[in-house]
This record gives C-alpha cells, structure tokens and sequence, in this order.
C-alpha cells in the first residue's frame, strides 16, 4: 500500500491531483487483480503430487516423443536466477530435453562455474562459452547451431518454466505430426516466488501478433523452419524475438500454429 501511495504522489506532482487519483485507483484495482490471479493459479494452475503422478504416466506412455531443445543464450545473469531457470527445466516431468547454452562471454566469474557444474551433473546440459561478446542475437545463434532436436523452446536466462511445459508441447506435436509452432499462455513471477500479471492467450490470429509479440514465451518452434530462415539477426537485439516469429509465421501455414491455454 505505501508503494502504491508514493507512485500517486510522484504523479501528483508530475500531473496533477487528478492525474494522481486515477493513478492510485490503477494500483488499488491492480493489486486486486493480482491477488485474484495468485488464488486462481494456487486452485487451478499447481501441481500437488496426484497430478504430477498423472502426467509422469502419460508422459511415459507417449508414442514417437520428440527431442525438444531448450534454447537459451546467457549472459552476466545473477546466480540464484540462472540456478532456478536452469533447475526448472531439470524439474521437467517430460524427460526428452536437452538444454543449448551460449553463454555470451560473461565477465561475471560465477556463470561459467555455475554453467560447468550443472552441465556436468545432467549430461542432457549443454554448454558452449563464446569468446567475444556479441550480444542475444548472436548468442541465441550460438546456441541454434548446437540444437539438435526436431523442435527448439525459447528461454531467456531468467526464465521459470512449469513442470508440465514441454510435456504439453510434446503433447500437441505427438499428435499433430504437422505442426510447425506451439505457443502457450504465461505470466510474471516476483523475486519471491509470487506469480502475477497473467497472459491469458488466444488462439492463433495473424492480425493481433502483427500488433503485438502474442507468442513470446513459451514456444516452440520447428527447428527445420528455425534454420531455413537464418535464425535470429543481429542488429535487431530487443526485438529479436519477436522478428525471428514474425519471419517464421509467414513461412508457415497458420493451420500448423496450435496455442495451448
């Protein structure tokens, strides 16, 4: 409540107390809705240990499971996030993983020491230092060139993936041998843990991604379709993302699209 009473009060000064009002009603209802979202997520979207048991089975029982590359470019993050992002995608319950690292040439002495010890406790873990720094586009390159899976997953370095994430993406392309991309709905998570400002997706529409980066994270590209467009292009770091969709989208068929909610 403080925090919320002091942005009112710089906007007051800025604006107005008009201006500063409105303000303080925007964080009062956005807190609301926060508090309404981690309730729902609590209820609905985590998993107690009968439905981790479940998927285990079905994950198990998958016919032609695909490897799918987890692909993240690294770069000075701080220690505690990478261990977390990388420990989530070791939590997987779909085991069919491997993880292309490309740490873009950290100066911080931590990362390689972190990124050398996790890769070699899990051999699914794959790690290649950069000598140069060359930014996320190049680094995400580095990383493309060491994927070998059918399919490629975006992560950035401070990434939290569900458990079920790729096991449901596995889903989708076990039983639509056509699909070319998979996206799902995500949210936001706190330095403690707390899930907020939720991205409930819909299904595929060409004109709402033209306005806006609808698929960001997660998804799941052909690793085929990745390469025959050239990957990610430097010159466009902070939109990189969202232009190697935007190249990728238009060299497929929008049938091979699927959005998992």
């Amino acid at each position: 409540m403080i925090s919320r009473i002091k942005k009112a009060l710089r906007t007051i000064r800025r604006e107005g107390i008009s201006a500063g009002y409105s303000a303080f009603l925007r964080q009062i209802d956005k807190g609301r809705r926060d508090r309404e979202y981690r309730d729902w997520a609590e209820q609905y979207d985590t998993l107690d240990d009968a439905g981790r048991e479940r998927l285990q089975a079905i994950a198990a029982e998958l016919s032609d499971a695909p490897l799918i590359s987890v692909l993240m470019p690294v770069y000075n993050v701080e220690e505690r996030f990478l261990c977390e992002a990388i420990g989530s995608v070791r939590a997987q319950i779909y085991p069919n993983w491997e993880l292309c690292i490309a740490d873009d040439a950290s100066t911080e002495p931590h990362v390689r020491r972190v990124l050398e010890e996790l890769a070699a406790q899990d051999a699914r873990i794959r790690v290649t230092f950069r000598e140069k720094n060359g930014h996320i586009s190049a680094a995400s390159n580095t990383a493309l060139e060491m994927v070998r899976g059918e399919f490629t997953a975006l992560m950035d370095h401070d990434d939290l993936l569900a458990e079920d994430a790729l096991l449901q993406a596995a889903r989708v392309i076990t039983s639509r041998p056509e699909v070319n991309l998979v996206y799902s709905d995500e949210d936001k998570i706190d330095a403690n843990g707390v899930r907020f400002q939720p991205m409930f997706k819909p299904d595929w529409s060409p004109e709402l991604m033209r306005s806006l980066n609808l698929i960001t994270h997660l998804c799941v590209f052909r690793t085929e379709v990745l390469r025959a467009i050239g990957g990610f292009r430097t010159g466009l770091e902070g939109s990189q993302d969202y232009d190697l969709s935007l190249r990728f989208i238009d060299s497929i068929s929008p049938e091979t699209i699927v959005h998992i909610p």
